[in-house]
Parts: C-alpha cells; structure tokens; sequence
C-alpha cells in the first residue's frame, strides 16, 4: 500500500516548522521528516531519511517547493531521482501533484526540460568562454613580460648602440627575458652586444 511522507525543512529563524508539519499530517502524511538548517548547510539529514523508506508508488510531500531545494539545480536532482524510481511528488502551497492531476504529472516533464535547458545553457557558457579565449589568442598562465611593442622597442634601442643590461633595465624586464624575446641574429649583429 502506498505511503504519503512528508518533507518539512525551516531556518534556525523561521517559525513555519509546526505550521508545515500540521498542514502535512492534516492531509494523511503517515511519517514527516524535519530539517532545521542555518546558513548553506548542505547536508539535510532528515530528507535523506525520508528518501530512505520512499518506495515505488508512495509519494513525498511539501509544503512548498521551496522546503525541498535550495536551488533550481537541487530540485531538478531530485525530481529526476524521484521519477526514476516511480515516486510521486506533492506540493501543497504550489498544487503539484504528480499521482493525479494532469498539470501535476507534467512537473516531472517540466524538470526535465529545465535540466535540459541548463545543460545548453553551461555548454553555450563554456563554447562561448572558449571561443572568446580563441578569439583574443590568450593562452592560460601569466601575460608574456615582453609584448610586440616592448620587443620594437628593445630591437631599436640595441640597434641604436644601447647595451643590453640598460634596455631591459628601460623596459623593465631580466636581460635574460631580453635575451629569450629577441632573437640572438638580432643581438649579433651590433656592436656592443656581446660586452
């Protein structure tokens, strides 16, 4: 036979514990399981309890939507846990009810479409991240200490005769980095460098 369970979740602030838990017993919940959690608190031991002696066919039951998850992503989680293993929902503050009422049964398919449209959401995100990386030729790791003006500067300065420990001191960079960005034909070929 199956089982009406109920879920009640509260903040260590929010007073709605009683009231949640009558409105539950007061439609035939034979168990209620509660959580009073404060701040982000992930673990909520009560609803793992409840989730433990669910079976197929009984239903779990809200006061609201909201008492279940915290986030979009947590409720789409376990909508999906719950359809996979032929458990109803009810949610009585948001008249869900997936055991009879047509605009109940299509919440499961409303979940689904919402987990969908997230997963095309974080692949656009990540394309486009990528994308944008390509397009600004950026690679990761830190910015190169000797850019494409520094390295015209640093050729004119040493073809003008300056030695190559006071251009990287004016450019503010090692005479090594100097060394590794200018290309040694470069260096070679003036008088000077080689001192």
């Amino acid at each position: 036979m199956s089982m009406l369970i109920g879920y009640v979740r509260a903040s260590t602030q929010d007073p709605t514990l009683e009231l949640q838990r009558e409105a539950l017993i007061g439609i035939g919940c034979q168990k209620v399981f509660e959580d009073r959690v404060n701040g982000m608190r992930a673990a909520r031991p009560g609803l793992a309890q409840a989730r433990e002696i669910l079976r197929e066919g009984d239903t779990l039951v809200v006061w609201r939507l909201d008492r279940l998850g915290r986030s979009v992503k947590q409720l789409v989680d376990l909508a999906a846990d719950l359809q996979r293993q032929g458990i109803q929902f009810k949610s009585l503050a948001d008249a869900i009810d997936t055991g009879t009422a047509p605009p109940g049964r299509s919440f499961f398919n409303f979940m689904e479409r919402l987990a969908g449209m997230e997963r095309e959401l974080l692949m656009e995100r990540t394309g486009g991240g990528l994308e944008s990386v390509q397009y600004l030729e950026r690679k990761g790791g830190r910015k190169p200490k000797m850019t494409s003006g520094k390295i015209e500067s640093a050729k004119k300065l040493l073809a003008g005769g300056m030695p190559p420990k006071d251009v990287a001191q004016a450019l503010c960079v090692s005479v090594p980095t100097l060394y590794r960005w200018v290309p040694a034909s470069t260096r070679t070929e003036h008088s000077g460098l080689n001192k």
